[in-house]
Formats: C-alpha cells, structure tokens, sequence
C-alpha cells in the first residue's frame, strides 16, 4: 500500500521512533532535534527510546528572492556547508551569499539563546547521536548538522526523519553512520506535502518540548 500522509509531527514521531527501536534503553544514545519543526518529532523519539533530547539549531540559507530553496546551511561552530554549483547557476554574488549568512547566524545565535539559555550543550564524544527533523528534502540543512556533530568525536551519528527524498537520504549515507526514514515517497513534492497538519513549531513549543523531556534539568554529560 503506497504511503499516504502523517495527520501531523506527533504522529509522524512515533512512527519513526518505531524504526529507531533498536537504539533503545542505551545510555549513550542522545537525540538531537532540528528546530522548529524537528522538535516534537524528536521528542515522540525521545520518549520512545527513553534518551535525553537536546537541539541542534541548523539555519538554512534560502535563495536570494526565493528563500524556499536551499543554497546551503550553516550550524554553531562556524559550520558551513554551501551549493557553489547552484549559487554560480543562479550568478548569486559573494556579497548577496554574504548577506544571506549573516542574517541567518543572527537568528541561529538567537534560538541558541532561546533554547538553552544558560544550560550548556551537551558533551556529544564517544556518544550515538540521533540527529531528528522532520522531513528531508534536499539533506543540506542534515548535512551541516552532521559535519557540526562530527567535530565533537561521537561514536556513531545517525540521520533519522519520518519522510524523505531518496536523493537525500543516498546524500546523506555519504556522510552518516546510519540513515533512517520511515517513508521515502515518489514523487517526493517537498516536507510538507506529507503531513495534514504542517503548521509552524513555536519557539515557546519547543523549549516546553526540552523542558518536558528532561524533567530534572540538566542533561546528562
């Protein structure tokens, strides 16, 4: 039977955390969401596989004009990863380039501050971390996130999402120790298609989200 559609993020992360099953009950798994729209995904596997949950805020850089379309993402850290052959494509100059990233770490710094506040990130070294959003369309975005995880030493990153393109997901082998996805439909049509409800992620959900996974504060080091 062809896959139809999740009602909305919630459920979308249930399904997922059945695929993640076998990383259960381990101490050194942490899940890692992509904010906004990663988070209540990655809280339903969180819960499901009784491991903390943090956040990873990965922005992607939009086109100039049509900040729909991916050029590339930036993470924490300096983290940059970007299209060159689209960019020389659609002839973006190294200044509008320039524009678009400064702008996007404004408002990463912003939601790094919002998310954690005082609460440091977590130590991520010799563990498995489950990175979460909630569809991939093109992988950038992951593929920043990867690269960002990668400069802490984990043991093992794994890429996990409800709903995928193939091309993402055969990007992201490359780059991954394991990659997820519940559903690959074809024709992919983009993220959104493939909920019924893909209403916007709050910020005030998401910290409630963390808070409500780590009932005693801190996560564990």
């Amino acid at each position: 039977m062809a896959f139809q559609s999740f009602r909305n993020r919630q459920q979308a992360g249930r399904a997922l955390a059945r695929s993640l099953a076998s990383y259960a009950n381990r101490p050194d798994v942490i899940v890692l969401a992509l904010p906004r729209g990663g988070t209540p995904v990655a809280y339903e596997v969180a819960k499901a596989l009784n491991a903390p949950l943090d956040v990873l805020v990965v922005r992607k850089l939009g086109v100039p004009g049509h900040e729909e379309y991916a050029m590339g993402a930036i993470a924490g850290g300096g983290e940059r990863v970007l299209d060159e052959d689209l960019v020389r494509e659609l002839g973006i100059g190294a200044k509008e380039v320039d524009e678009v990233v400064r702008n996007e770490q404004y408002e990463l710094e912003r939601r790094e501050r919002a998310y954690r506040g005082d609460r440091p990130a977590p130590d991520l070294h010799g563990r498995t971390a489950i990175l979460v959003d909630d569809g991939l369309a093109t992988g950038s975005t992951m593929r920043v996130a990867i690269r960002a995880v990668r400069r802490q030493a984990p043991a093992r990153v794994v890429v996990a999402a409800p709903v995928a393109s193939r091309e993402a997901c055969a990007l992201l082998l490359g780059e991954a120790d394991d990659v997820v996805c519940a559903a690959t439909p074809e024709p992919f049509l983009g993220v959104g298609r493939w909920y019924l409800d893909f209403s916007q992620t709050s910020d005030e959900e998401v910290c409630h989200l963390i808070e409500d996974a780590n009932p005693h504060g801190a996560l564990p080091a």
